[in-house]
């Protein structure tokens, strides 16, 4: 029977088992939108293109299922092209499905045409144009399965509005998905996994490097890191991987990490990165990174191998499965080095000061400074905030941040203890990603509580989501960090451009709790330690709530590594201090 393109559209969505599809309709995706009225499919209606992508973003992150997002021709398109580079960046499974003009007009500058497969080519795995009704189904079978094998990533298929609307036969069940050009490779290559078992067996210091690629292999991650006594380091998009409080844990390293995540990194033998690619906020100077360790790299993607760092041992592959090759029976130990991790984190302080105390006891002399009128009653310090949002949620928590100081502060005192848990913009640096993310991450895993951490400045360029937020009356609890600054800006302003804050004071305006309220979003304002009880019950209570933290314009993330630093150079509370540990 035949059926027309938006009907063969919306029927193999289901048929690839897609529940949620997010978007937002325009007169290219009438067809589209006409087919879904009756269908099984549930859509997600935000409030502006970007939005949906990034709904769809934490939709797949959290889920682990291909997120879909659906968005007119011309501008609808252009919308979702942040949210595509963002999804390319951080290799999360997308397909987004966009409407063209007619064929025939295509070429002719015709009302809301813009070239979509030229402008998001760069920041896709692969694109498609449609114009054939008869190529719909195949097209969104290989977009499928191009976004979620080897590494992950987005697909954009882009139809014309007469491939919609034409009549063909729905031939689904005759089809086979043959891709010469693309070969996924998933098992290691037996010498390579051979040689990585000497390697690791003859090492005295070996250090676990964590990237965003290793979420799906947490598990035997975390058997091959206690079979063996191997400490782990995560990138902030490895955070989850293993539990914030295993005593193998080291935290995040780089350029806002532990000092002794990076005191281990520099003095380590071997040094084991899974799924990460060596970026800058993490190496700091590359010819310093590392200077002692051999460098084994296990992931997915070969164009990543040697791409930033010179590699010993290279092996590509699935991350999962060689890791599950590298298990032997024998147990192994690395006691001394261990033990001189753990002294430096928890004894060797005097002469390096510690993380917390830094970010608690810094903040706060100069009280009288601050330029808001309801942060000169805060007494509480973002830090402080988070640690007891973590303690009220504890485990069940999945958070989301917004990009900035708040993303740093987020990683740095929010345990993660469950992997895909912890939903940042990491590689693009997106803000306004988090809101709209939330909204998809507590779709994709309704039981659970899915906490925002966001600041003032990122929250307003994606604003307009409270809408969808409290449309669907999604339990999603916004820590909105208020300093009335673009805080992470002026942090550098700060430290590298002597105090000229050009353009980073963004004022009191608007009343976030006004605007909550206008949203049907009931709020807090929390600025002392009284608050923190009335804080409780609003991150229990159902539905959502936004909770507004007024904090001083001059809080700032320490320690910090200065761009093109070695990891061993740290500054800590606006000095720069040379580390005891320091080789």
């Amino acid at each position: 029977m035949p059926h027309t393109g938006a009907e063969i559209l919306i029927n193999g969505l289901i048929e690839l088992k897609v529940e949620y599809v997010f978007g937002y309709p325009g007169g290219a995706v009438l067809p589209i939108y006409d087919a879904l009225f009756n269908s099984k499919l549930k859509h997600i209606l935000t409030r502006h293109e970007q939005g949906a992508a990034h709904a769809a973003d934490g939709y797949a992150r959290t889920t682990g299922k291909v997120g879909v997002v659906i968005a007119t021709s011309g501008p609808g398109a252009t919308n979702l092209v942040t949210g595509l580079a963002n999804a390319y960046m951080d290799s999360v499974p997308l397909v987004a499905i966009t409407g063209q003009v007619q064929a025939g007009l295509i070429g002719k500058d015709s009302f809301q045409e813009a070239d979509v497969m030229g402008i998001t080519m760069p920041v896709t795995k692969h694109n498609y144009l449609v114009k054939n009704t008869n190529d719909i189904r195949r097209v969104l079978e290989e977009a499928f399965y191009i976004a979620s094998t080897g590494r992950k990533g987005p697909v954009l298929i882009d139809i014309t509005k007469d491939a919609l609307m034409n009549l063909a036969t729905d031939n689904s069940l005759n089809i086979e998905i043959d891709l010469p050009g693309y070969r996924v490779k998933t098992e290691g290559h037996p010498r390579q996994i051979h040689l990585a078992r000497k390697l690791i067996k003859e090492s005295q210091r070996p250090l676990i490097y964590a990237g965003g690629g290793s979420q799906d292999a947490a598990l035997v991650l975390r058997q091959l890191a206690e079979r063996y006594e191997i400490p782990v380091t995560t990138t902030l998009m490895g955070l989850g991987v293993m539990p914030s409080k295993h005593p193998l844990n080291l935290s995040m390293l780089g350029m806002h990490g532990t000092p002794w995540a990076n005191n281990a990194v520099q003095n380590c033998d071997l040094l084991i990165a899974i799924g990460a690619r060596f970026d800058d906020r993490v190496t700091g100077d590359v010819n310093k990174f590392a200077p002692k360790a051999k460098i084994m790299h296990i992931d997915i993607d070969a164009a990543e191998i040697g791409k930033n760092v010179p590699v010993d041992l290279p092996i590509v592959g699935d991350a999962k499965a060689i890791l599950s090759e590298l298990l032997d029976s024998d147990n192994l130990t690395h006691k001394a080095w261990l033990e001189e991790i753990y002294n430096f984190q928890y004894h060797d302080r005097k002469t390096n000061i510690p993380l917390q105390e830094i970010c608690k006891n810094c903040s706060y002399e100069g009280r009288k400074n601050a330029i808001l009128p309801c942060q000169k009653e805060s007494t509480l310090s973002p830090q402080k905030v988070l640690e007891h949002v973590g303690g009220v949620l504890e485990d069940e928590l999945i958070v989301v941040t917004d990009v900035g100081q708040n993303q740093m502060w987020a990683a740095q005192y929010l345990n993660v203890n469950k992997p895909h848990s912890f939903i940042t913009s990491g590689g693009l640096g997106t803000m306004g990603y988090g809101l709209p993310a939330a909204i998809g991450a507590q779709i994709g895993r309704r039981q659970e509580r899915v906490v925002l951490v966001t600041g003032d400045g990122s929250l307003q360029m994606n604003i307009q989501e409270m809408a969808t937020l409290a449309g669907y009356n999604l339990p999603v609890k916004i820590i909105l960090l208020n300093n009335g600054v673009l805080g992470m800006v002026r942090q550098w302003q700060t430290i590298f451009y002597e105090g000229r804050y050009s353009q980073t004071c963004i004022g009191s305006i608007p009343d976030f709790c006004l605007l909550a309220k206008a949203y049907a979003i009931p709020s807090l304002r929390v600025a002392t330690e009284n608050d923190l009880e009335p804080m409780t019950q609003a991150l229990l209570a159902d539905g959502p709530y936004l909770i507004e933290v007024a904090i001083d314009p001059d809080e700032s993330v320490w320690p910090m590594v200065a761009p093109g630093a070695s990891l061993c150079e740290m500054f800590y509370a606006q000095r720069a201090i040379t580390p005891a540990w320091k080789r």
